[in-house]
């Protein structure tokens, strides 16, 4: 039944058949197989305890060892931490590394969209997830997520325009780590985490840009400047209506403005007259 589970989760991941029977149980020596087997056991036998330091291996916390028996993987999960036992003559020893690696994308010059170059750099976080499938499914699982990142991101970015890829950078790296953790499970890699480092434009776009910031920037100010202007004069002219219904309130005013002119320490005062005094004595 375990077998049965442990297949049909391979399955639903795409790993193919030769895989499959490779992560089971040993294998189908043959005739001869065994007859060597047994002959190297003999002689480990016959030998010891001179060859038993041949026989065994100390893997780390970190590390997982994929054994291979003439050639087969000899069982469907990896050895250790710790130590194990081989066979020196039949056996051999793959170490993987289980701790978590992180590389830089080389900055890729990208077209986006709406036709505009840029270059885009990241840094790419994985880990061997499955030891067995690092080893049997793919030459150089490292190197080949180095390239599949590089290539992932082009293909992400162009798909979106400027603005999505200056704003929507933890979007466009949970998109990257979604493709590459789905591409390189076949290969046993876990992909944790991808980061946007750095979005470079032409320097000539980079001036067009700051020249069109700048113009809106100063069209809202001139628009914020306007509506001031606008709220200004209707208090202004409420103000005038409430001095209008009371002519002692235009007095009390200008006392007012006396006094804030004053504790200026200037020393020039303008009195402002109004108007109807200034008209009786022209009368006279």
């Amino acid at each position: 039944m375990e077998m049965e589970d442990q297949m049909e989760s391979q399955k639903r991941r795409g790993v193919s058949k030769d895989t499959l029977i490779s992560e089971g149980p040993v294998g189908s020596l043959g005739c001869c197989g065994w007859v060597l087997v047994i002959l190297s056991g003999l002689f480990v036998f016959l030998t010891f305890p001179i060859t038993i330091w041949a026989c065994f291996k100390i893997v780390q916390e970190y590390e997982r060892a994929v054994i291979f028996r003439l050639g087969r993987i000899t069982d469907r999960k990896a050895k250790g931490p710790g130590i194990f036992f081989i066979l020196p003559c039949t056996d051999s020893i793959v170490k993987v590394d289980l701790r978590t690696v992180s590389f830089d994308i080389p900055p890729q010059e990208i077209l986006t969209k709406d036709s505009v170059t840029v270059s885009v750099d990241g840094v790419v976080y994985f880990r061997v997830s499955d030891p067995i499938a690092s080893v049997a499914n793919v030459t150089n699982a490292d190197f080949s997520t180095r390239l599949l990142a590089q290539t992932t991101l082009r293909n992400v970015l162009g798909t979106k325009n400027l603005a999505e890829v200056l704003s929507d950078r933890e979007g466009i790296a949970h998109s990257m780590q979604s493709n590459l953790d789905e591409a390189t499970d076949n290969w046993g890699i876990k992909v944790e985490r991808v980061e946007i480092k750095d979005v470079k434009l032409p320097q000539q776009l980079q001036r067009a840009m700051a020249a069109e910031a700048e113009a809106a920037r100063e069209a809202r100010a001139k628009v914020i400047a306007a509506e001031g202007e606008m709220n200004a004069s209707r208090a202004l002219k409420e103000a005038s209506l409430v001095i209008a219904e009371s002519p002692s309130a235009l007095q009390l005013r200008y006392l007012q403005t006396l006094n804030t002119i004053a504790a200026e320490k200037n020393s020039t005062i303008i009195f402002p007259l109004p108007m109807d005094v200034i008209s009786h004595f022209m009368r006279k």
